[in-house]
């Protein structure tokens, strides 16, 4: 099976709207694993890994986010790292 890893940098009104616990169950409807947290520069930044088609998946779910975010731009870089689950991290 094929494995992808992306970072992705979520630009925009994404932090105090629940967007890393909405971003986590996304990941466990679509199976990725990785992890997502809070930038102090206000944006959030995800490692994101699986299966192609699910990581693209996660990826368009990134250009909206949940109810409340006003997401302006993702920027998405080749990742690397294994992972077991998908998590919520502190802010970095």
């Amino acid at each position: 099976m094929t494995h992808t890893v992306q970072r992705l940098e979520i630009h925009g009104y994404v932090q105090g709207v629940g967007y890393r616990w909405a971003m986590a169950e996304q990941a466990a409807r679509l199976g990725v694993r990785g992890w997502v947290r809070n930038r102090r520069d206000g944006s959030v930044e995800a490692m994101v890994a699986g299966a192609p088609d699910a990581v693209r998946q996660m990826i368009d779910w990134a250009r909206h986010g949940p109810r409340g975010a006003a997401v302006t731009r993702v920027d998405t870089f080749p990742g690397e790292g294994a992972f077991d689950a998908f998590e919520p991290l502190p802010t970095a």
